[in-house]
């Protein structure tokens, strides 16, 4: 039988803390999540490799889903600095292992999927009262509950939409990866008034989260 806690501190030891993740909350809270939980029963072994892990099958016009490489995932989190009163958009939220950390970190979180079933299954898997989990057009956010502090994109994306960053409050951080392959990099924007930066924090390279390709532009 598999020892998923003695995985999980192996996970925080080996992938984690050596890679500069160093807030306690996040290594904590990693500790904690049993990340088994939100893979498929077939790949439940994989749970704790330093991958991505397929957790859904493309199938007709839509792509392979997957679970963000636990390291990636920490340091984007870590980046937005979230603090205990505050309130949270994640982005592709799958079966939750994302929005489960972020709610171990702030007050409130919102969990967007574009897949209902994907969607269906993370209100299954997640326990804690501060989530909700919602269904729509990830590209758009939630403006619903907007204005967040931090928003986080679970996969990565082509471009950051600006009806995302919007929803941002004065202040508010989103961190995502950007870029496609090994050019991607994970970006840490910030809102200031009316204005949004944006400056590189890493090299990252995932798996796209879909909705989020540049539209195509015209050519004379």
């Amino acid at each position: 039988m598999v020892d998923f806690a003695r995985q999980r501190q192996a996970m925080v030891d080996g992938q984690i803390r050596v890679n500069d993740v160093t807030d306690p909350r996040i290594l904590e809270a990693m500790l904690e999540i049993p990340r088994e939980r939100f893979v498929p029963k077939n790949r439940m072994e994989l749970s704790y490799i330093d991958e991505d892990i397929r957790i859904r099958e493309a199938h007709g016009a839509a792509p392979a889903r997957f679970l963000m490489e636990p390291m990636v995932l920490a340091k984007l989190v870590q980046a937005l600095e979230i603090e205990p009163e505050e309130r949270a958009l994640v982005i592709g939220c799958a079966t939750g292992y994302s929005a489960a950390l972020v709610a171990k970190l702030a007050r409130e979180v919102v969990a967007l999927e574009g897949e209902e079933a994907l969607a269906a299954e993370a209100r299954r898997l997640l326990s804690q009262p501060n989530i909700t989990v919602v269904t729509g057009p990830m590209n758009a956010g939630w403006p619903y509950a907007a204005p967040y502090d931090a928003i986080l994109i679970d996969g990565a994306v082509e471009f950051v939409p600006e009806a995302i960053t919007a929803q941002l409050k004065d202040g508010g951080r989103l961190a995502a990866v950007v870029g496609t392959g090994r050019a991607a990099k994970a970006l840490i924007h910030l809102r200031s008034g009316e204005f949004v930066s944006a400056r590189p924090i890493f090299d990252a390279a995932i798996p796209p989260l879909p909705g989020f390709s540049r539209p195509p532009q015209f050519v004379f």
